[in-house]
């Protein structure tokens, strides 16, 4: 065969068969077993779908894992939902996923206990942080279905219980597309009001799949956000859900949930009347107890009423006693303060002091007298003695005309020739003033 005249290139032909397929499957959804998960750390995720005959090349990159509700693992089967798209350079298709849920029982239980795992961990279930439930509420807010057994067996219960209690429904849808967000909303709506005194959240019985969305992060939130005591009451006795965990109490069904909420008023009322009783014997035994102190204190108190006439009477002879002795006291110390005046009197110092300045005043001048005696012998004998200290005063005799000779470096005086040698100096003192001479010739004499 010879070829046409026009012949499409490699990337011609790929290029017209990515506008075909990206434009025919721009919103599929595959079903398979997740393979050859890889994730490196670009943050992208890659792996493959596959089942009992093919296998699709798939990418779920790092802005569209953040959304994700659940991890990939190995072995698990999803249902994804994304676009078809060709990687031209190799003529490749791949599944660019935007969302994913797992598929099945075992599926959805894996993924449960990984999102049991992660709110844990977030402290969502923590015991501490779980609140006590009112004894007796006024009003209770209900978030089910408007439709069903749930609500009616709620209703039901309560009225049958205390029918005085109010009871509120916020209707949303339990189940499906939405369901969560819904579920979520209301909690966050009827909390807000503040005139709640307990909530209930739950809906009846179903498979994992139907009870999902009380599974979802955005109702377990909710339910640990609470600020109103909730409780869950999701499915049958057997079923759990994420809900329960938060919750600050879990009721194995809805009507449990009534039952644990609203008390039975007859059973209030009985019980208000036997501590009544109760507190209406406890009175009376109480009254006759103070009854009988207070009798046998009136008669303690007869006896009491004698003994304080007597300490009175006793007290007051005592008081006439202490004033008759007082004033004997008075009399006493005033007759001796006037016997201890009069020796004060008598022995005054005033008339010796009187005595004393006339003794004084006579011997002030012969005081004078022999003072200017005194001064005038002391002044004579001054005046002798200044004669004769000046007599044999040795400056007295340098004023006749001697000297006095010492050693040039000493100030002993030379009384004798024989201890001079020829040529020693010698400081000479006169009447007035001095000099230095030397020694010519010496003549030691004779001693006198």
């Amino acid at each position: 065969m010879a070829p046409p005249a026009s012949i499409a290139t490699v990337s011609e032909l790929t290029a017209h068969l990515k506008e075909v397929v990206e434009g025919t499957f721009a919103d599929v959804w595959v079903a398979g077993e997740v393979s050859s998960l890889s994730r490196p750390a670009s943050g992208h995720q890659y792996f493959n779908l596959k089942d009992g005959k093919a296998t699709l090349a798939c990418a779920l990159f790092r802005f569209q894992a953040k959304y994700q509700r659940f991890e990939l693992q190995e072995g698990i089967e999803i249902a994804a939902k994304g676009r078809i798209s060709i990687y031209e350079p190799r003529g490749s298709y791949q599944l660019v996923v935007e969302y994913f849920e797992p598929v099945g029982a075992g599926a959805l239980q894996a993924a449960f206990e990984q999102l049991k795992q992660r709110l844990a961990a977030d402290g969502l279930f923590d015991p501490g942080r779980k609140q006590p439930l009112p004894t007796l509420p006024r009003r209770v807010g209900i978030i089910t279905s408007r439709t069903g057994a749930v609500i009616r067996d709620i209703v039901r219960v309560a009225t049958a219980r205390f029918p005085n209690v109010e009871l509120l429904l916020h209707p949303v849808r339990v189940q499906g597309a939405g369901a969560a967000e819904e579920i979520a909303a209301a909690i966050a709506a009827m909390d807000a009001r503040g005139d709640l005194d307990v909530l209930i959240v739950g809906r009846g019985g179903g498979s994992l799949e139907d009870l999902w969305a009380f599974n979802e992060e955005v109702v377990v939130r909710a339910v640990a956000a609470c600020e109103t005591p909730i409780v869950s009451a999701v499915g049958h006795e057997t079923d759990f859900t994420l809900c329960d965990f938060a919750a600050d109490v879990r009721a194995a069904t809805p009507s449990n949930a009534a039952e644990i909420v609203v008390p039975v008023k007859a059973e209030l009322l009985a019980t208000l009347e036997q501590r009544r009783r109760s507190l209406d014997l406890a009175l009376r035994r109480r009254r006759e107890h103070f009854a009988q102190r207070v009798d046998v204190a009136s008669r303690a108190l007869v006896h009491q009423r004698q003994r304080f006439r007597d300490q009175r009477d006793h007290i007051a002879v005592r008081g006439a006693q202490l004033g008759t002795a007082l004033r004997a006291a008075l009399v006493g110390r005033r007759e001796r303060l006037s016997h201890l005046a009069a020796l004060l009197e008598r022995h005054s110092p005033v008339s010796r002091l009187v005595r004393a300045r006339g003794r004084l005043a006579g011997l002030t001048p012969r005081l004078r007298r022999a003072g200017t005696l005194l001064l005038s012998e002391s002044r004579q004998g001054l005046r002798i003695a200044a004669e004769t200290l000046h007599a044999v005063s040795p400056l007295a005799v340098l004023g006749r005309g001697y000297t006095i000779a010492t050693p040039v470096d000493a100030n002993q005086p030379i009384t004798s020739a024989a201890t001079l040698q020829p040529g020693q100096s010698l400081r000479l003192r006169f009447a007035i003033g001095a000099a230095i001479a030397r020694v010519e010739e010496t003549d030691p004499g004779s001693p006198r």
